[in-house]
């Protein structure tokens, strides 16, 4: 900022002036006085005007009450969020970095669907999502499994979580429960305390481990249901426990295409985790790259249930392992940039 010369009007030879020139002083000593917060206005950001309904704009500017510093964590944006934004369903971003807009609803009980932990508020997704448990719902008697219970899928606003997962950002990942919907419903309480059950015969974690699914609590209806899955040309890819896959590829007997997109992954042996590929609507959004070739049976498999997979190794002695460090939360510039209008909407 250019300074104002205000030396000369308090001069004592400007105090002889007549009173034209002492009020022309005075003006300069407001202007003087006002500059400064004028310049620290123009430096704070300007009001956005509301977009119509169904319209984008990737500016990049975050609504002014974001663009404070430090900003909180993302998740803390996303995760207080109880409704969708008013704007046309469209995934944007990664799975893992992301966000929704017009986020669908799954009802919270459907002909042959029930979801689990509805304190969460994660039972939001893109329509195709939505579309797709239908289709598995439906399916599921006749393929002897009573019906879904649907653990997470998004935030209203999709975005990162509050709690536990990396993805499930962009409203195109769902866990389904290894465990069938009973035949009566659950009430509220029943969906916070009732337990999913795991489908390890043991620890995975000790040496010489036996790495294989319980027969008590698996089923050919379970692996019915996972390869329906699979076989919906709108899937991507399924994570389950190395455990399920093995059985998985022992289960299947004829075309075993579908078992390309089932992938071995930590944890996962009490659901199994659903995602869906981009809809052709959502230009933002980012497929992840295609699982690779066959059916997923041999190699890779025998390594993800080799002890080096699982079995810490000893620290040498004298020597402490070096603590990790945590990750610091993501922020809300680090998401795609359209992600802060959804927010704002």
């Amino acid at each position: 900022m250019n300074s104002i010369p205000t030396k000369p009007c308090l001069s004592n030879h400007n105090k002889r002036l007549p009173l034209l020139a002492v009020g022309y002083c005075a003006l300069l000593l407001f202007f003087a006085i006002l500059a400064p917060t004028a310049q620290a206005q123009n430096l704070a950001a300007l009001p956005h005007s509301k977009p119509q309904a169904g319209s984008y704009s990737v500016s990049g500017e975050l609504p002014p009450h974001l663009y404070q510093r430090p900003l909180s964590p993302a998740k803390q944006l996303f995760g207080h969020k109880l409704t969708p934004a008013d704007m046309k369903a469209r995934a944007f971003g990664s799975y893992a970095r992301g966000c929704l807009a017009g986020g669908q609803a799954l009802p919270v009980d459907g002909p042959h669907w029930q979801v689990m932990r509805l304190s969460r508020h994660r039972n939001y997704g893109h329509p195709e999502l939505i579309a797709f448990l239908n289709r598995l719902a439906k399916d599921a008697p006749a393929l002897g499994w009573n019906g879904l219970l649907v653990g997470d899928m998004a935030q209203p606003r999709g975005g990162p979580m509050l709690t536990g997962h990396a993805s499930h950002q962009i409203g195109l990942d769902v866990d389904i429960w290894l465990k069938p919907m009973p035949k009566q419903r659950y009430n509220m309480q029943q969906r916070e305390s009732v337990s999913a059950i795991s489908m390890l015969k043991g620890p995975l974690n000790v040496a010489g481990a036996d790495r294989t699914v319980n027969r008590k609590r698996w089923t050919d209806a379970h692996a019915r249901l996972i390869r329906r899955a699979a076989q919906d040309p709108k899937v991507a890819r399924i994570f389950v426990n190395p455990v399920i896959k093995k059985a998985l590829c022992e289960f299947e007997t004829g075309d075993r295409h579908w078992l390309r997109k089932v992938r071995p992954w930590w944890g996962h042996h009490y659901h199994f985790h659903v995602r869906m590929s981009c809809p052709k609507d959502s230009r933002g959004c980012v497929n992840q790259a295609p699982p690779p070739l066959g059916d997923g049976c041999g190699t890779e498999l025998t390594n993800w249930l080799s002890d080096a997979k699982w079995v810490p190794k000893k620290p040498k002695p004298g020597v402490k392992p070096k603590p990790r460090k945590p990750k610091p939360p993501m922020q809300l510039d680090q998401l795609p940039k359209v992600c802060a209008q959804i927010l704002a909407r």
